[in-house]
């Protein structure tokens, strides 16, 4: 199965903002945590999700310079 650079663009994208998102929300929402092993919990959680956005903005970022033949010709 062959994905384009724009598909995986645009679903890296889409990963890399969902992603950030849970992070942010349960970064937020930590703060109402009371226990102290808890809170510690989720923030290693909110920091799990916060990788896996960068990792989907790698993918972005790196599809995008692919489809605008930033990395030479893709047909070798």
């Amino acid at each position: 199965m062959k994905l384009t650079a724009q598909m995986s663009f645009w679903a890296g994208l889409v990963l890399g903002l969902i992603c950030l998102g849970v992070a942010v929300h349960g970064w937020w929402q930590s703060a109402d945590i009371a226990d102290d092993a808890l809170r510690a919990d989720a923030h290693g959680f909110a920091l799990f999700w916060l990788f896996l956005g960068v990792i989907g903005l790698v993918v972005c970022v790196l599809s995008g310079l692919m489809a605008r033949g930033r990395f030479g010709p893709l047909d070798h």
